[in-house]
């Protein structure tokens, strides 16, 4: 994951923590929301995944109020509680979905974004 945080520090200009966080944000939506067949092939090529998503399901980002809000709104309120702009929350999602088409391929990712509703207007 060291190579996905680093270029998220540097393609969009979060701080290297909020993009570890972000990181595990996103996965674990994918993990939620998506195909599981198609979802573990990703995790699978992706190493440091699953560790990341094992550290955050369920957690809601800490607990908070914010667990309870479900699906991509969901996801997008739990990356901007952790200090992104709705700019950056865009640019985290399409640099992590690219990141995800490279090492799992088009289909896999295709695929898992065409089941989830609404994720393809934002990668």
């Amino acid at each position: 994951m060291d190579e996905l945080i680093a270029r998220l520090v540097a393609t969009v200009g979060v701080d290297r923590t909020a993009a570890e966080k972000a990181v595990g944000i996103i996965l674990e939506f994918l993990h939620e929301e998506g195909p599981p067949d198609k979802v573990e092939t990703l995790m699978a090529r992706l190493p440091g995944a699953r560790e990341l998503v094992r550290g955050r399901t369920g957690s809601g980002a800490g607990g908070d109020a914010t667990a309870a809000i479900g699906g991509i709104m969901g996801a997008g309120t739990r990356l901007m509680g952790v200090g992104l702009t709705m700019a950056q929350v865009q640019g985290v999602t399409k640099e992590v979905i690219a990141y995800a088409r490279e090492k799992a391929g088009e289909d896999t990712v295709g695929e898992i974004v065409g089941a989830i509703p609404g994720l393809s207007q934002f990668v």
